[in-house]
């Protein structure tokens, strides 16, 4: 048992405490000399490990000398770098493997190897032994504060203290000079390697290098397929054939059904005196249809789309029925009775004439006026937001990568588009033909928009042919009309008759009675028209073929 600290513990032995407290103090200050000692020898070995810090010559202890203490301080906690011996044997290692390098090519890969494991080993070495010098440290100070706290001697935890900074000087340069030996043996032997394998490097660089080749094409691809799926996917319509099919039938039987009602108006209304009827073509352009459905709903079913199709086709078409009244006159006759008694004789005489008065009555007029504001109009005042606007022009032309889906619509067929045409030199002989088709040459690739019927806002097929001949300088004034009512000023001529200037018409391209498509004929069987977009075409096709109606000649 510890008498000395049975003497402490005990009460009343004041003056036994007073001397042993004088005792211990001293040991302390001697234990504190002997760890501020150790403490600075330990630095100096730090700072001697440190390439940057290290003092190799009368310059370097003056830089080091001359700076702050506290300035000291900081300098020596930074990272150490490579120690002079591992910077001696990198140089020795660098200037065997590039001698060697100018004998063979494939020695310049291993060099940048051997440069990658110098580095690591070198790191490797000094990081593990100043990590492990701060461990030692910091578990040093934990104890000595832990040996104080319990009432052990300053003596005792200084002498511990003093204890583990030497350890962990020591460990500290033990191991820096350890890994400088270690990484010199490593270089030597990985340059002696590379040398004497020099063909098998250069063989396995290539096989590396293809290896980076092929991987490096396989993402390529994969990315690019990605991008490409992507693309396709963006470009086409995603639903089902039956269910886009069946959404347009569903569509133009809507259609139909309006045109059936104006066919028949005059039934539905009767007993008016005058029926003033105004109506655009009915029609659309299916692949409007299809490619708004599309950024709306993706993969959409028929049934699914039912009430979209009714609200475009309630913002698309507007028929306005109003009834007028009028209070007119007419002059309408009667039998007048006239008697006349002669005063001699005293004889009647009678006879009746007839006689004209006005009258008022009133007059019932039905005005039925049909407005087709375009489906694509209605599209674009939808609330779409740029990315969708994007996307349904994107869907418009490529025609969602569906070409075929409906054939048979006279506003989707697929033909290559034609923008210029070598109109042969003696129809241009004809000024009137010439002015006309310098005229109509100007809106080539303007877009086909329903209603349309000036630059401003793009043209449908009856407003081009309207607006070329009512520009074109040859006296023509017709305003705007429909395919119909162009044909209606014409007169019609045989089929062999026709020459450049004329107009040709087809029916049944839509349902509607009389012509329903009109474009300029340009002679040798093809026309200008306003297809989707205005473009030259033959009219030699079986579909042109299939709805032709007539030549007509305008006065």
């Amino acid at each position: 048992m510890n008498t000395e600290k049975m003497s402490r513990d005990r009460p009343g032995k004041s003056s036994n405490l007073g001397e042993k407290l004088n005792t211990e103090g001293k040991a302390k200050k001697a234990a504190g000399a002997k760890l501020h000692s150790e403490t600075t020898a330990q630095k100096a070995a730090g700072e001697k490990m440190r390439f940057e810090k290290a003092v190799f010559g009368p310059e370097g202890e003056t830089a080091a000398k001359s700076l702050h203490p506290k300035q000291q301080k900081r300098y020596a906690r930074k990272k150490p770098t490579t120690s002079r011996a591992a910077q001696l044997a990198e140089g020795k290692v660098r200037s065997d493997i590039n001698e060697s390098s100018d004998d063979n090519v494939g020695v310049e890969a291993a060099n940048a190897v051997s440069q990658s494991a110098e580095y690591a080993a070198d790191s490797a070495g000094g990081m593990a032994s100043n990590a492990f010098s701060r461990w030692r440290q910091k578990q040093a100070i934990k104890k000595e504060y832990a040996a104080a706290k319990a009432g052990k001697t300053a003596g005792e935890s200084a002498g511990y203290a003093a204890g583990a900074g030497k350890a962990a000087g020591s460990a500290s340069a033990k191991g820096a000079g350890k890994a400088a030996k270690e990484t010199k043996n490593v270089m030597e032997k990985m340059a002696e390697f590379v040398s004497s394998h020099s063909h098998l490097i250069l063989m396995l660089g290539g096989l590396l290098l293809v290896v980076m080749i092929v991987a490096s094409a396989v993402g390529s691809c994969s990315a690019f397929f990605q991008s490409s799926t992507n693309v396709v996917i963006g470009t086409s319509y995603t639903a089902k054939d039956e269910d886009i099919l069946g959404a347009e039938a569903d569509y133009v039987a809507m259609e139909t059904a309006l045109q059936a009602r104006l066919d028949n108006i005059r039934t539905e209304y009767d007993g008016y005196d005058e029926y003033n009827i105004s109506m655009d073509e009915i029609g659309h352009n299916p692949y409007e249809l299809a490619s708004y459905l599309t950024i709306l709903f993706e993969s959409y079913t028929r049934e699914q789309v039912q009430d979209t199709l009714a609200e475009l086709f309630e913002g698309q078409y507007e028929l306005t029925i109003d009834e007028v009244v009028e209070t007119r006159t007419r002059i309408e006759t009667r039998e007048v009775e006239h008697t006349e008694t002669d005063p001699e004789t005293g004889e009647e005489d009678t006879w009746t004439e007839t006689e004209e008065y006005e009258v008022e009555y009133d007059y019932y007029i039905l005005n039925v006026t049909l407005t087709n504001h375009g489906l694509g109009h209605v599209i674009s005042e939808a609330g779409l937001t740029e990315d969708q606007m994007s996307r349904y022009a994107v869907l418009l032309q490529t025609y969602g990568n569906r070409k075929e889906l409906f054939g048979d619509s006279p506003y989707a067929i697929i033909t290559q588009e034609v923008l210029h045409y070598d109109i042969p030199g003696e129809a241009l002989t004809d000024e009137r033909f010439r002015r006309m088709i310098t005229e109509a040459e100007k809106y080539l690739g303007y877009p086909y928009v329903w209603g349309g019927a000036s630059p401003s806002t793009s043209f449908d097929c009856s407003g081009f042919v309207s607006w070329v001949i009512n520009h074109c300088g040859n006296g023509w004034s017709y305003g705007r009309l429909t395919a119909e009512g162009l044909r209606q000023v014409c007169a019609i001529i045989p089929r062999s008759e026709a020459k450049p200037g004329d107009l040709i018409f087809f029916q049944g391209t839509y349902n509607t009675s009389g012509a329903s498509h009109v474009g300029i004929y340009v002679g040798d069987g093809m026309m200008i028209h306003c297809g989707n977009p205005i473009q030259y075409a033959s009219m030699e096709t079986s579909y042109w073929q299939q709805h032709f109606y007539c030549f007509g000649r305008l006065p």
